[in-house]
C-alpha cells in the first residue's frame, strides 16, 4: 500500500464522536488508576539506569583487557538508552508530573542529551504531538531530510537520501537539538537567523555541557587511558542515537502510517484527532524489555493518543484500543519489529527515486545551472 494522504471521512461524524469518546474513557481510567506501582515503575528504571552508567564508566576507565571494556561501553549505552526513552522521554511528557517529585517535573527536567529540554517541549510534545503527520506542519516528518511521501516533491538531492538517512540516524541527537534552527524557513525567508539566537545560545550552552561531560571530563579523569574513555563514550552516544533514530522511524515511517493535508485537519474534534493519531503511528511487538528500551514508543499508537499517560501503561491500553478499533473497522498498525523497520527502509528507498518521467523532466534543468552559457 502506498502511502496516500488520509481526509478522515472512513467514518461517519456519529461514529468518529463516539469512536473519541470511548477513548477519552480509557484515558480517565487509566488517571484514576495512577498510584504506587506507576511511582515504583518509574524509580525502579531511574535506579536501573543509574547502576549501568557507574558500572559502565568504571568498567571503561579500569578496563585491563577489550572483553571488559565493550561490557563497560555496552552498559553505558543501555544507561544512555533508558534515560534518553523510558526516562526523560517520557517525564519531559508530564507522565510523571502527578507525582509532585521535583526531579521529575516535565518542566524543569533536563536529560542526558545535547537538545535542551525547551527546545525538546516546543518541537516535539507541542508541534509533532499536535499536528502529527500533518504535511507542512509536522517538521519530524522526514526530519527536513528525508522524502518520504509523494506530497514531497522529489529533487535530485533525495537519490541519495539512504546516506542522508544514515548520517541523521549517527548523529541523531545532534539532528533532534538543532530542529527549532528550522533551518528550511530560514532559507524561505519566513525567518531569520537573528530570530533564532535565542535558541542557538540555549543549544550552544547544552551541547557544550554535554561534549565536555563525556570528551573532556571523563576522559581527563582517566588521565593516560583518557583515549579509551574517549572512544567510549563515544561509542555509547553513537549506540543511543542509532537505537532511538530507528525505535522512532518505526514508530512514524512504516509502510502503512498515513500522512494528512492541512485542510483536512481544520476543525478537528476529539474523534477525529483521535483517529489521525492512530492512523499516523505504528507498533511493534517484542518482549518486556524491548518495550522498556524503547521506552515503550514500540506503542506508538497509544503514545500518540495518550502521551500524558505513563508509557509503561501502554501494553494494557493497547488491547482496548485494539478491540475499540475492531469495533469501528479501524485498521490497527502493528508487527514485529524487524517487519516494521524493513517497511521503514523499504519506503526511504522507494521514495529516494523519482515518480516515473520525473528524471528527464528535472535532471537537464539542474545539469543546465553548471554548463557554460
Amino acid at each position: 500500500m502506498d502511502m496516500q494522504t488520509n481526509k478522515l471521512k472512513l467514518l461517519l461524524p456519529d461514529e468518529l464522536d463516539e469512536f473519541g469518546k470511548e477513548l477519552d474513557q480509557l484515558r480517565q481510567e487509566m488517571i484514576s488508576d495512577l498510584g504506587q506501582k506507576d511511582a515504583d515503575h518509574i524509580r525502579n528504571i531511574i535506579r536501573t539506569q543509574k547502576y549501568s552508567e557507574i558500572a559502565g564508566r568504571t568498567l571503561i576507565h579500569f578496563s585491563l583487557n577489550p572483553i571488559s571494556w565493550a561490557a563497560g561501553v555496552g552498559l553505558l549505552s543501555v544507561a544512555k538508552i533508558l534515560e534518553n526513552m523510558e526516562i526523560g522521554h517520557n517525564v519531559m511528557h508530564g507522565q510523571y508530573d502527578w507525582m509532585n517529585d521535583p526531579d521529575l517535573q516535565s518542566q524543569t527536567y533536563e536529560w542526558d542529551t545535547v537538545c535542551d529540554s525547551e527546545s525538546w517541549r516546543n518541537t516535539h510534545n507541542f508541534e509533532h504531538h499536535t499536528y502529527t503527520n500533518i504535511l507542512g506542519k509536522d517538521r519530524d516528518y522526514g526530519y527536513d531530510v528525508l522524502r518520504l511521501s509523494d506530497e514531497d516533491p522529489w529533487k535530485p538531492r533525495h537519490l541519495f537520501q539512504f546516506i542522508n538517512y544514515g548520517i541523521l540516524s549517527a548523529f541523531f541527537e545532534w539532528g533532534v537539538g538543532f530542529h527549532e534552527l528550522e533551518i528550511s524557513r530560514i532559507k524561505r525567508g519566513e525567518i531569520t537567523f537573528k530570530d533564532k539566537i535565542p535558541f542557538i545560545k540555549r543549544f550552544t550552552k547544552k551541547a557544550s555541557k554535554q561534549a565536555a561531560k563525556d570528551y573532556v571530563l571523563f576522559p581527563l579523569l582517566a588521565g593516560p587511558f583518557a583515549p579509551k574513555v574517549f572512544v567510549g563514550n563515544a561509542i555509547a552516544n553513537l549506540n543511543r542515537n542509532l537505537w532511538t533514530s530507528t525505535i522512532i522511524f518505526c514508530g512514524h515511517f512504516t509502510e502503512d502510517a498515513q500522512t494528512f493535508r492541512e485542510e483536512d485537519c481544520e476543525n478537528e474534534t476529539r474523534g477525529q484527532w483521535y483517529y489521525r493519531q492512530l492512523l499516523g503511528s505504528s507498533n511493534f511487538t517484542g518482549n518486556k524489555w524491548l518495550h522498556i528500551m524503547s521506552g515503550h514508543l514500540s506503542y506508538q499508537i497509544e503514545h500518540h493518543m495518550f502521551p500524558d499517560i505513563p508509557a509503561h501503561r501502554y501494553p494494557e491500553m493497547s488491547s482496548r484500543v485494539t478491540k475499540i478499533c475492531e469495533k469501528y473497522g479501524i485498521p490497527y498498525n502493528t508487527g514485529s519489529f524487524g517487519s516494521q523497520y524493513k517497511t521503514v527502509l523499504e519506503r526511504v528507498a522507494r521514495y529516494s527515486l523519482p515518480p516515473e518521467g520525473t528524471l528527464s523532466r528535472v535532471l537537464p534543468k539542474q545539469l543546465a545551472k553548471y554548463l557554460p552559457i
